[in-house]
């Protein structure tokens, strides 16, 4: 099993293919993902590599954290699971109230 890597601090002109090209000197990509907004379809500024083991993800973490690309500096560590999200949508309180 691989291990997936958060990559902080993209240029918003990054693209997948230049995400792979970073990581592939470090060890064999399985995927790269610039995750953009769902509707502008504009990077987000971050996105998610998966290496194909755990050491070649802490040797590509070591060598690219902190450095420089398209004149910002990248953050890159291990990804951490996705945080649940709450339904929402809904108001919690506020509506009108009953008067005594």
């Amino acid at each position: 099993m691989g291990s997936k890597i958060y990559v902080g601090g993209l240029p918003y002109s990054a693209t997948e293919q230049q995400l792979n090209e970073l990581f592939a000197a470090h060890g064999t990509v399985e995927s790269a993902r610039v995750i953009t907004d769902k509707f502008t379809g504009q990077s987000r500024g971050f996105g998610f590599v998966e290496m194909a083991t755990a050491e070649e993800a802490k040797t590509a973490i070591a060598a690219l954290n902190g450095t420089q690309l398209g004149g910002r500096t990248l953050t890159v560590n291990e990804a951490r699971p996705q945080e649940a999200r709450s339904s929402g949508g809904g108001r919690s309180g506020g509506g009108k109230r009953d008067r005594w």
